[in-house]
């Protein structure tokens, strides 16, 4: 039953000859149906679909929200800034004025056309619909809609109450006290009703090492997280209802992967992989998790390096899936459902280190190791300055994973390949690692990692911490550190807390400050010179003095003489190892790899003189 509108599936002078043939019956401009198909039927299976065409500005409200379509007797009722009414055929459309501060989201709607995406009245607002007085839109959600509403918004809330406050805080916005009252009865006094299901409904088995932890489902209007019984440490949490919880959003890809594997929405992303980071699977059925492998770290990459170089063999991508239209090329590696997805903006790719010390890509293999090759656009020299920030966080003190350089082949220049350090070491190793980052953990989406500051962080792993103190000092350390070597990208998802259980634990045992990871400077790239500091300390992010540390100590409550020894104890480890680091031999011959070297040497030799 195909339903045709000009500008999307049909172009204006072909529906007109079509018309004029006899082979098309325009409904409205621009709308088709096909002469000897059931008009009636097309027009309201396709309901939505026409009606966001018709008015692209209105969102689904009252039972059109909740059932993401018509109601049995053919009303849509849609929100926008007038009242308007609309027949075609068996539909009509009841467009009432929208309040003056809406509560949405994105619902997705699926015909014979595909899935599309429209906006719909939240379930705090729908609640609200449904006591409007003297209103259509009130009047057609039925007493089991209302209850239906009303189970999912206290599941999502926790208490009738907590519910109630939601709500209330939507109607004073829109002035709907008479309907908050009214709602607030309700929700006190519901009972459990059976939920109905979406042609659309999506549920996500959610796995960490292996091990179903809960159901992650999507309704064609939002996300709600049920988490299974006798989980153990509690790694996913949902904040904010409706909405993916913080610690899925912050595994999912962003950046060029995001970019270029093109996904249209969180939906389609969940369903294209089923591997992340911190041991996290995500399929569809059951039976899927016996088919990936576990990520266990059998082989170090300390037996197959020499002096900071990869002396294994390498079997990952080369020049022609690559450097031939570079990010695209090595994007074909994810198209694959079996490879594992990894955050950050970075370009990479998730490897694994066999037994015989060969390095390949994980896809359908275990996930231990991380290849950062060369950048594009001026971060060629990407790995170089990376390789010295991790060395010189190493030799300061900080714990840092196992990397190395790795030589490409067909003359591209030299990658970094980085150890993972949230896994098992061995067959007989039960201990259970979730890494988080601090962008989930002060549940912020990604695109807000650069809105924290270091004194935020230290509050909130104080209250994390299973060692506070030291990790309060690793944090001022860290934050110097960053100062130091000038790395302006220091954000929220580039900081993290490992946490570890063993079977049978119902908390995590050891919550700590994350090793250094993704540490670079990045005032030695094009565009970058002037870069600051990602998140603020004592209100900067620029010119930073020791008084700036020692203020922060004294916020995070930090003895100020164990302040003052951590900050001289890394100047002066970072002074040493300035004096005599130097890039392994054969890396050095790359005169652009030189001056990346030279350039970034310079610059962190000044910072720790002048400071």
């Amino acid at each position: 039953m195909p339903l045709y509108l000009v500008g999307e599936n049909l172009d204006k002078k072909r529906s007109h000859k079509q018309a004029e043939a006899g082979k098309l019956i325009q409904l409205m401009r621009g709308i088709y149906v096909e002469a000897d198909d059931d008009v009636e039927s097309v027009v309201l299976h396709h309901a939505v679909r026409i009606a966001q065409y018709l008015y692209p500005t209105a969102y689904l409200s009252g039972a059109s929200a909740d059932l993401l379509g018509p109601t049995p007797d053919g009303r849509l009722f849609l929100s926008a800034r007038r009242n308007q009414r609309t027949r075609i055929r068996g539909l009509e459309i009841i467009q009432n004025t929208a309040p003056s501060s809406p509560s949405l989201g994105g619902a997705v709607v699926k015909d014979d056309l595909g899935e599309f995406r429209i906006q719909a009245s939240s379930l705090r607002q729908r609640i609200l619909e449904a006591f409007r007085v003297r209103s259509e839109h009130g009047s057609a959600i039925g007493e089991e809609m209302r209850r239906d509403i009303a189970r999912r918004l206290i599941a999502d809330h926790g208490s009738a109450a907590a519910a109630a406050d939601a709500v209330w805080a939507l109607a004073r916005e829109n002035s709907w006290l008479r309907e908050a009252e009214r709602a607030e009865a309700f929700l006190k006094q519901s009972r459990e009703t059976t939920p109905s299901r979406s042609p659309t409904a999506l549920d996500l088995i959610v796995a960490w090492h292996g091990a179903p932890i809960g159901h992650l489902v999507h309704d064609g209007f939002e996300w709600r997280w049920k988490p299974s019984e006798d989980i153990g440490p509690l790694i996913v949490r949902q904040t904010t209802p409706g909405q993916l919880p913080p610690f899925l959003i912050s595994l999912l890809p962003e950046g060029w992967l995001e970019r270029v594997l093109s996904d249209k929405d969180e939906r389609e992303t969940l369903r294209s992989g089923k591997r992340y980071m911190s041991n996290v699977t995500i399929v569809e059925q059951e039976r899927e998790l016996a088919e990936h492998p576990p990520d266990i770290l059998l082989t170090r990459l300390a037996h197959y390096s020499r002096s900071g170089v990869f002396t294994g063999q390498y079997a990952g991508p080369g020049r022609g899936e690559i450097e031939e239209r570079f990010e695209q090329g090595l994007a074909e590696v994810y198209r694959h459902s079996e490879t594992p997805r990894l955050s950050g903006v970075q370009i990479k790719a998730p490897m694994y280190l066999d037994t015989k010390g060969t390095l390949s890509v994980s896809t359908a293999k275990p996930f231990t190791h991380i290849l950062k090759p060369a950048g594009t656009s001026g971060f060629e020299g990407l790995p170089i300055a990376e390789w010295i920030a991790l060395t010189l966080g190493k030799a300061a003190g900080f714990n840092v994973p196992d990397f190395a350089f790795i030589a490409l082949p067909d003359g591209m220049p030299p990658a970094l390949v980085v150890e993972r350090f949230d896994l098992r070491t061995s067959l007989e190793d039960c201990r259970m690692f979730a890494l988080e980052d601090f962008s989930s953990v002060l549940d912020l989406t990604p695109e807000a990692k650069y809105d924290g500051t270091i004194e935020r962080i230290a509050r909130v792993a104080r209250s994390l911490s299973t060692e506070p103190d030291k990790d309060l000092l690793l944090i001022l350390k860290r934050a110097l550190f960053t100062w130091l070597i000038a790395d302006g990208d220091m954000h929220l998802k580039n900081i993290a807390l490992l946490k570890i259980a063993e079977p049978g634990d119902t908390s995590f045992r050891s919550v700590r400050m994350a090793p250094l990871y993704d540490a670079v400077t990045t005032r030695v790239f094009p565009d970058l010179k002037d870069d600051h500091l990602a998140l603020k300390l004592n209100g900067k992010d620029d010119k930073l003095t020791r008084e700036d540390f020692r203020r922060f100590a004294s916020t995070a409550q930090i003895p100020v003489t164990k302040a003052n020894e951590a900050i001289d104890e890394l100047r002066d480890r970072l002074a040493s190892a300035l004096e005599d680091i130097e890039l392994p031999a054969g890396i050095s011959n790359d005169g652009r790899s030189k001056q990346v070297a030279d350039d970034v040497l310079e610059l962190c030799r000044n910072r720790v003189e002048t400071f």
